[in-house]
């Protein structure tokens, strides 16, 4: 993982000084509690995003770490609903050095290109709460950025910078990740992350084996795809369900793990059993074998709008004007939107995987109460002190009778 020079030391500072500081096995506890969450929100947000059709690929690391550092300035009843629906069980002491002893341990990888970053967009004068800023850049390295979201040229300005940003730090990966319409005149903050990968097979497929084979979409359905062949000794597992392959990318630290089910219709039964717990169970039962591997080459990019999955997931109040995030502001703020977007194309030589996520925050609208006489209506003048009327009136056609 290559790291910028800031974020790096940032990462080391904080990994030693704050997580292993008090011993490498509380400090290992920590990270693996940590993720332990980040994958159990993996599948629950799957178990969401694959009521859609069509591809699914997003990066629950990259959520995950943008959500963080909102949590942070989270408190009352968003603080609880968001711990629960992004499965936060440590406490926010604890949590966000988790996250930056995460990043450290990813940085130890020399083999592959793994890298992350993340940034503050906030309005010019308004004002975050120290901690709140300590907390982002101590334990996620997040930049500062002072834009302008008031004028609708600055503001569209503003959304051409955070997106020039994330397109930076993702290879040109991920680009436009804010649509036009998304920032408003009340945005206040964007908190962004980005992460991008880039890795080889540790054995690669030989280009010339690549042939069109069919790929079969459904019964009675089929689309050709580029199919890479590779036999070689690979760690690997079957049930009565699924077939499960680990190819490990170089260095071996990192793999990509295929679960096919066994049956052509059989995906929708092998998602309603997709948990952490489940995970684990294949992976411990993986062993080396001789397989003759047939994988397609494929592409894609899917971008998601995460306000109405993270509502149902159980987060509703963050996007409410019920939202507490006073840990962040002095001003009401609430969370207008979560936007993710992530590519992927795998190929003979490897993987190339980026994504990006953006969380917008704007000022909670006052509670005005609006007097709209758009109708009919009776009116009177009166005296105040007495109480007499001194007129009184009806006014159903305000166009009409005037001289």
């Amino acid at each position: 993982m290559k790291l910028n020079s800031k974020l790096k030391c940032v990462v080391w500072f904080v990994a030693l000084s704050f997580i292993f500081g008090a011993g490498n096995s509380m400090g290992a506890a920590v990270i693996e509690e940590l993720t332990q969450g980040n994958n159990s929100f993996c599948f629950d947000l799957y178990q969401q995003l694959k009521k859609e059709k069509g591809n699914i690929f997003f990066s629950p690391y990259s959520i995950s770490t943008a959500l963080g550092m909102t949590y942070a300035g989270a408190r009352g009843i968003t603080e609880k609903e968001m711990a629960k629906t992004l499965h936060f069980t440590l406490s926010q002491e604890k949590l966000h050095p988790a996250f930056s002893g995460l990043a450290a341990q990813m940085g130890k990888k020399e083999d592959i290109t793994l890298n992350t970053a993340n940034a503050l967009w906030i309005q010019q004068g308004f004002k975050l709460k120290k901690d709140f800023l300590e907390t982002t850049g101590r334990y996620y390295g997040a930049e500062p950025f002072q834009v302008d979201f008031r004028a609708d040229a600055n503001r569209e300005k503003s959304r051409q910078k955070i997106n020039l940003w994330v397109e930076n730090k993702t290879q040109e990966k991920i680009k436009e990740l804010i649509p036009e319409g998304i920032l408003t005149a009340l945005t206040r903050l964007v908190l962004t992350n980005a992460i991008y990968f880039k890795g080889d097979w540790t054995g690669q497929f030989d280009e010339s084996y690549t042939k069109k084979m069919p790929f079969r979409t459904g019964p009675g359905k089929q689309v050709e795809a580029q199919m890479m062949y590779r036999k070689a000794s690979f760690k690997y597992m079957q049930d009565s369900t699924i077939q499960a392959l680990e190819m490990p990318y170089k260095g071996n630290e990192i793999s990509m793990l295929v679960i096919l089910p066994r049956q052509e219709s059989g995906l929708e039964k092998v998602e309603q059993e997709l948990t952490n717990t489940r995970l684990e169970d294949w992976t411990a039962a993986l062993r080396e074998q001789e397989v003759c591997v047939y994988f397609p080459k494929f592409k894609m990019t899917c971008k998601y709008s995460m306000k109405d999955t993270l509502t149902a997931m159980g987060m509703g109040s963050a996007f409410t004007d019920a939202a507490d995030f006073s840990a962040m502001a002095e001003e009401q703020l609430l969370i207008d939107e979560v936007l993710h977007k992530a590519f992927i194309e795998v190929n003979e030589e490897g993987t190339e995987a980026a994504a990006a996520t953006a969380v917008v925050m704007r000022l909670k609208m006052s509670r005005r109460l609006i007097f709209q006489a758009d109708h009919p209506f009776i009116f009177i003048i009166k005296d105040n002190e007495s109480g007499g009327i001194l007129f009184m009136g009806r006014v159903l056609d305000p166009s009409y009778g005037s001289q």
